[in-house]
Formats: C-alpha cells, sequence, structure tokens
C-alpha cells in the first residue's frame, strides 16, 4: 500500500521524542531507517534499538555535508529526507529576547532543513521516488504571543517548502510540510512551563489551555506525526507536493 519497502530514509534529529516515533513508523513499513541526532545518548539508545544512527548537527553545514558523503558512500542514494530538526526557541515578549537566542532557533528550524535539502539533494535525483518532509508546527501558520522566533521560523519552512515543490517538481520530486499542533512529551512540557512563567500563572492552567486549543480538546501524538510522514513520503501521496499538512486536531489559535 505505502510500497516503502526497503525506501532509505534519513531523518534529522531523529533519536528521541517526533524524530524517533517518525522513525519507527518508517521501520515498520519496510523502509531502511537512518536517524541522526546531537544528544549522544539518544543516539546510543536508538543504535541499540536496531537503528541506524550517526552523531551529528544537522545545524552546521559542514557536518551535513560529512553525513551526505557517507549516507551516499554507504547507500548510494536516498529516498526520503525528513527535515525534523528543531527547538522550542526563547519563550517572552519580542523586546525581551537576546539576539543569540533568535538566532539559534533559526539555525535549527530553518537554516538546518537548506543545509539538508542541498547536500542531499544529490542523492534524491538517483531516486525513482524522492521526496523531502519537512517539519513545521501549527505555528507556521499561526501567531503565537511569546513565541515570536519560534513561529517565525516555522512560518520560513512552510515558505521554504512550497518554494522547492515549485522549483523541483519538474525533476519529480515533491516536497511538503508537516504543521504539529501541541504534541505529548517532554519539549512540549517545557514549553508550557516556560510559558506559565511568562504569563505569571501555573502550569496545570496553561496545560489547560494547550489541550483545549484543538477542537478534539487533547495533545497529538508523536505517532500522528509519524503516520502523515509515512503517507507523505509514500506512493499514497504520489500527487501531494507543496502541501502544509496539519496534525493539529483543528487547531484555530495558539497560546
Amino acid at each position: 500500500m505505502f510500497e516503502l519497502d526497503d525506501a532509505r530514509v534519513l531523518i534529522t534529529a531523529g533519536a528521541a521524542g517526533i524524530g524517533r516515533a517518525i522513525a519507527e513508523r518508517f521501520r515498520h513499513v519496510g523502509a531502511r531507517v537512518w536517524v541522526t541526532d546531537v544528544d549522544e545518548a539518544a543516539a546510543t539508545e536508538a543504535r541499540g534499538a536496531g537503528l541506524r544512527t550517526t552523531v551529528s548537527n544537522a545545524a552546521a553545514e559542514d557536518e551535513v555535508n560529512a553525513l551526505a558523503a557517507e549516507v551516499n558512500a554507504e547507500w548510494g542514494g536516498l529516498d526520503v529526507l525528513v527535515n525534523n530538526a528543531g527547538i522550542a526557541g526563547p519563550t517572552g515578549p519580542v523586546e525581551t529576547l537576546e539576539s543569540a537566542a533568535w538566532l539559534s532557533t533559526f539555525d535549527v528550524n530553518i537554516h538546518s532543513q537548506f543545509y539538508c535539502i542541498k547536500h542531499f539533494l544529490p542523492l534524491l535525483r538517483k531516486s525513482e521516488r524522492p521526496s523531502i518532509v519537512n517539519l513545521s508546527s501549527a505555528a507556521g501558520r499561526l501567531g503565537m504571543a511569546g513565541r515570536s522566533p519560534y513561529s517565525a521560523s516555522k512560518w520560513a519552512v512552510v515558505g521554504l517548502t512550497k518554494t522547492l515543490a515549485i522549483e523541483l517538481g519538474p525533476e519529480g520530486i515533491r516536497c511538503n510540510a508537516i504543521c504539529p499542533g501541541a504534541v505529548g512529551g517532554p519539549r512540549i512540557d517545557g514549553v508550557i512551563a516556560a510559558k506559565a512563567e511568562m504569563l505569571g500563572t501555573t502550569v496545570a492552567e496553561v496545560t489547560e489551555l494547550y489541550t483545549g486549543q484543538s477542537s478534539l480538546g487533547k495533545l497529538a501524538d508523536a505517532d500522528d506525526i509519524g503516520n502523515m510522514a509515512v503517507f507523505l513520503a509514500s506512493a499514497m501521496a504520489s500527487h501531494v507536493s507543496g502541501q502544509a499538512m496539519a496534525v493539529d486536531g483543528n487547531t484555530e489559535k495558539l497560546y
């Protein structure tokens, strides 16, 4: 059905969290999966679970270039690139933010995607079923008070995705984005805690806001994002490109 058996899939920041869920969903449908991560402990655990793993920083172009050469030497090409690396960035009114924190958010959330696409594109061109999946966010289509660098960087992901769908479409390379809402896990716990501190309220109150911001009234599960990534990379989405796919339980406002 998915026609991803033996597909060569690379996932950045794939050793834990949403990235790990994406990796496991691809592995479930028979793909060969290679994950990168800056977290050595998470990478070691993923390797122990049977995933091909490299400790590498997707926001460092020289490391991405070296990784692309390694993947090409071992696999001879790439079928699916999943740009998952991302950070929450700082929380606070825009005038209080440190410039270094702003730049760091863009380095990981959007510059890493540019580096990976730039250096893995020659490998994708060797594929008969090339696909790029970029992780954006519900914040990439909605404003989000107190999270300006995160939201701005995720809007940039959507712009990059739509532009590359136009640019690479004539070569048969599809490019789509996923826009998750709040996804349960340690990362959103940290975001909620920071937002509670900024607002001068409790974690419980902000948690209620986050779970209530979608029509379904709950946080997404990381597997929901993994399932969408598999769909977008699969033959079932062979005519889907340039789309920013929301996986957010119908979220219309972010807090």
